[in-house]
């Protein structure tokens, strides 16, 4: 069964950085599109960032010149490293697997990025 579990969340200052992982196992199919989404309190889930199996970027706004997605084809992970964190970014952060050129994809249970001021 696939599985997907994100780890880097905490508690930072507004202006700190951290670093969010997501690791997929169970994986039988090659993945295509990997993202983060983030979801606050009475908010809908929002796209933060995505990148494709060719390695584009595409961000959110409020993510463009601040967040850095990355990924290892090797491992099956991917990253976002979250630079000037402001307290708007405060929310649970959940990766997204999709199946390259199927339809289909996979969330994690997310992790928790606090951000005080």
């Amino acid at each position: 069964q696939v599985q997907l579990v994100e780890s880097g969340g905490g508690v930072v200052q507004a202006g700190g950085s951290l670093r969010l992982s997501c690791a997929a196992s169970g994986v039988t199919f090659t993945i295509g599109n990997m993202g983060w989404y983030r979801q606050a309190p009475g908010k809908q889930r929002e796209l933060v960032a995505t990148i494709t199996e060719s390695n584009a970027a595409n961000y959110a706004d409020s993510a463009k010149n601040r967040f850095t997605i990355s990924r290892d084809y090797t491992k099956n992970m991917v990253y976002l490293q979250m630079t000037s964190l402001k307290p708007d970014d405060t929310a649970r952060y959940y990766c997204n697997v999709q199946r390259y050129q199927y339809a289909g994809d996979y969330w994690g249970q997310g992790t928790q990025v606090t951000v005080s001021s």
